[in-house]
């Protein structure tokens, strides 16, 4: 693909585990170097049950045992986006096996924007400096011995970022599976017309590239799944596969948007993953409190 540089392989085969939580259709993953005990952790989740308050790290917890299990090395934590239908377990597995938190550069258009709806005050910084890395479009790091590319991706969110690692891509909510087409673009910052150009360029990596999706709701019933590939996306893909073009996508995208409702953790998972993670800062009594901003959403 132009535009990827000479030091990333992407025929390199890095080894994939996938992490399922039912409670938000959300898939983490564990990417190893096969070369190395080196991995990373993307898109992990911390446990809420937003009713009674209570936080709880059984999701996060099964990935530290796993990578404990295998004696790995975590050296990242990546975050595809802002997530507004789950809460990141990043800082808790950090503080457990290290690694570095990184998302894209464009976070800083998502503090802004959602700094002011919930109120942070002059004290939040919107600067990205609650992240290890910020990530621009078409940077490189690497896993062990693993080169990994960096591509902006935005519609859904705008600092959307796919990571391309060998012959696998990790491209959050960009793309679902091809039954369940494209992620909504209704957010502040999102748009049906960029999505569609964002999904294009993920479709232009090579066709046997392996695709992990961050979520999937089981289509019709079917099983949960969440690997395909370019080709099989560009082949069936419901609403961007080959012959279906941008203002027809924009149409049908914009159209599905107005019919969904928010998602139900989006006001706690806003507030704490723009800030990579951090619950907020305890008061005086030791008690930590999340806001609701009325009619703001």
């Amino acid at each position: 693909m132009q535009g990827i540089p000479h030091a990333v392989d992407l025929a390199s085969k890095p080894e994939v585990t996938a992490f399922f939580d039912k409670a938000t259709n959300t898939v983490s993953y564990v990417v190893k170097d096969p070369g190395s005990q080196a991995c990373a952790v993307i898109d992990s989740v911390m446990d809420i049950d937003y009713a009674a308050g209570r936080i709880a790290y059984q999701s996060a917890d099964e990935i530290i045992a796993f990578i404990r299990e295998r004696g790995l090395a975590l050296e990242w934590l990546i975050e595809t986006h802002v997530h507004a239908d789950h809460l990141s377990g990043a800082p808790y597995i950090q503080g457990k096996l290290g690694g570095r938190i990184g998302i894209g550069d464009r976070i800083t258009v998502v503090q802004e924007t959602f700094g002011k709806i919930f109120n942070e005050g002059t004290e939040f910084q919107r600067d990205g400096s609650q992240f290890d890395r910020l990530f621009a479009d078409g940077d490189t790091y690497a896993i062990g011995g693993m080169t990994v590319f960096t591509m902006h991706t935005p519609g859904h969110t705008p600092a959307c970022m796919t990571h391309v690692i060998g012959d696998a891509a990790f491209v959050g909510d960009t793309l679902f599976m091809p039954d369940g087409g494209s992620a909504r673009a209704d957010f502040p910052g999102g748009d049906a017309r960029t999505l569609y150009r964002s999904i294009r360029r993920v479709l232009s990596l090579p066709p046997s590239t392996r695709l992990f999706m961050c979520h999937d709701y089981g289509p019709n019933g079917r099983e949960i799944r969440w690997e395909t590939t370019v080709a099989e996306q560009r082949a069936h893909n419901i609403h961007v596969r080959d012959g279906i073009g941008e203002d027809e996508f924009v149409e049908k995208r914009e159209a599905r948007d107005r019919t969904l409702a928010m998602p139900k953790l989006i006001i706690p998972s806003l507030q704490v993953n723009m800030k990579a993670g951090e619950l907020p800062r305890p008061d005086e009594t030791g008690k930590r409190f999340l806001k609701v901003p009325l009619n703001t959403l």
